[in-house]
């Protein structure tokens, strides 16, 4: 069996003997580590469960590399741009493997609603009961799917097969969106600045009380993957450019419409900030931020120049990019 150690010991499970693993200390987010921990050394199927971003992909390595067959093959296979019910006629044939049941290690099936009837039927076909598939004759050691859709709807809808959706889910792993487990974010953020500052060779730069806010504010539709974009932005244009765009999309997903939808007007004006700051900066960087220089190019009076200025530095972080002339 598998060396596993406690997610309560130290924060997330093996979070510092696995580098790419995303880091969380929420009690949601213990609480399915732990679970993780119990399920990852058996071979029963896992089905993983949550929206877009929320890192399923992340957890089907991390129950392969806690598994007793983690030095088998892992191989995820994108079921939207599955053509053929052949995959699972002949599995290692698209891998280039073996047919030999010792190569079938993990497959994951990511995005296992969209399997077609027939993928569904053949699946279906090559999956156990027993716990220990392969040893039946089965499709492979383990298998991981998921989804960001509702299965039992699908089921419900005649889409999926009820049985295959019995089979595969043994057990089932609901990822919680990043917008129920907030209290994680300055550790994500931070996880995702060391991860692409040893890559990229960058200074992390400082994140304000102000920044941390806003991050904490925003609503997250696309959970841990649009944090990382942050991440990456925040290294790459600093924290003030970064938290503009958030800072756009929260304005145009947030301002307050008589009937509860943003106008066009709206999402018009937030772009038209957007585009004006963006100039100010391009300006200011050209001149070696010599402000009076800076209004010359951008045609507009120095008074003028400044009152965008003010207006920008009221922004969460604007201000200490502007007095250290960033």
């Amino acid at each position: 069996m598998a060396n596993v150690v406690s997610p309560l010991e130290g924060g997330s499970i093996l979070e510092s003997s696995i580098p790419w693993f995303v880091p969380g200390t929420e009690p949601t987010i213990r609480s399915l580590d732990a679970m993780v921990a119990e399920i990852a050394p058996t071979c029963i199927p896992v089905l993983i469960m949550g929206e877009c971003g929320t890192g399923k992909d992340t957890y089907a390595r991390l129950i392969h590399r806690l598994s007793r067959n983690n030095e088998a093959p892992y191989h995820r296979v994108d079921c939207a741009a599955l053509q053929s019910a052949d995959f699972f006629r002949k599995p290692n044939s698209q891998f280039g493997k073996s047919q030999n049941q010792k190569d079938w290690g993990t497959i994951y099936l990511d995005g296992v609603h969209d399997l077609d009837p027939q993928c569904q039927r053949v699946l279906l076909s090559h999956l156990c009961d027993d716990e220990d598939n392969a040893k039946h004759g089965g499709f492979c050691k383990r298998l991981i799917s998921s989804t960001n859709t509702s299965l039992e709807l699908e089921v419900e809808r005649g889409r999926f097969r009820r049985e295959l959706y019995f089979r595969i889910n043994a057990a089932c792993i609901h990822l919680p969106p990043l917008r129920e487990r907030k209290e994680d974010i300055p550790a994500l953020l931070g996880y995702f600045l060391r991860k692409h500052s040893d890559a990229k060779s960058k200074m992390i730069p400082p994140i304000g009380g102000s920044a941390l806010e806003m991050l904490l504010a925003y609503s997250w539709p696309g959970n841990i993957r649009q944090l990382e974009n942050i991440a990456l932005k925040m290294l790459t244009l600093g924290e003030m450019r970064a938290l503009d765009e958030l800072e756009l999309l929260h304005s145009v997903n947030h301002v307050p419409e008589p009937n509860g939808v943003p106008s066009l007007k709206t999402a018009v004006r937030a772009a038209s900030q957007k585009t004006e700051r963006e100039l100010i900066f391009q300006a200011l960087e050209r001149t070696r931020w010599n402000r009076k220089q800076a209004a010359q190019e951008l045609r507009i009076s120095y008074k003028s120049f400044l009152n965008k200025l003010k207006a920008i530095e009221a922004f969460p972080g604007a201000a200490a990019d502007l007095k250290e002339g960033k």
